[in-house]
């Protein structure tokens, strides 16, 4: 196995020479000097790789580049996921509101299922009086038709 990786980092250092040569003896791009190999580019800025990495002795400038690339895009992923996580934090706490004031809904609602039960027992015992009430009216308006009707004796 040691061979076979001391096999590749040989094979990549020379195909790293291969194309270093490739671009010094290619030909100039159409609009340029002989003496340009790449128009210039704009480059971003400089951002610092992670304290949690550092380079091996050994890597090549390529690799090096290739290695910080790839850790600052992982390091933008992460970065993303703990704003998403501060995100979920900041829906947790509206849930935790809203489920504190459904608490507080729900006891105005016990409140008034029970006051519309003692409206409820208050117009039933009224309708009772009254139909008591009116069943004594009654008898006694009958007593009395009997008594107006009765012969006098």
């Amino acid at each position: 196995m040691v061979k076979s990786i001391a096999g590749q980092v040989i094979n990549i250092i020379d195909l790293e020479k291969e194309i270093e040569a490739e671009v010094r003896n290619s030909p100039p791009m159409r609009g340029q000097h002989s003496t340009e190999l790449a128009p210039p580019r704009v480059r971003a800025p400089t951002i610092e790789i992670p304290d949690y990495v550092e380079h091996c002795e050994g890597a090549t400038e390529i690799g090096k580049l290739s290695a910080e690339a790839v850790v600052r895009e992982y390091e933008a992923a992460a970065k993303e996921i703990e704003e998403m996580g501060a995100e979920l934090i900041q829906r947790v706490k509206q849930c935790e509101a809203m489920t504190r004031d459904a608490l507080a809904v729900t006891e105005e609602m016990k409140e008034t299922a029970a006051c519309y039960r003692e409206e409820a027992k208050r117009i039933f015992l009224q309708i009772e009086n009254c139909t008591r009430m009116t069943a004594e009216v009654r008898k006694t308006c009958t007593e009395l038709k009997e008594k107006i009707a009765a012969p006098v004796t």
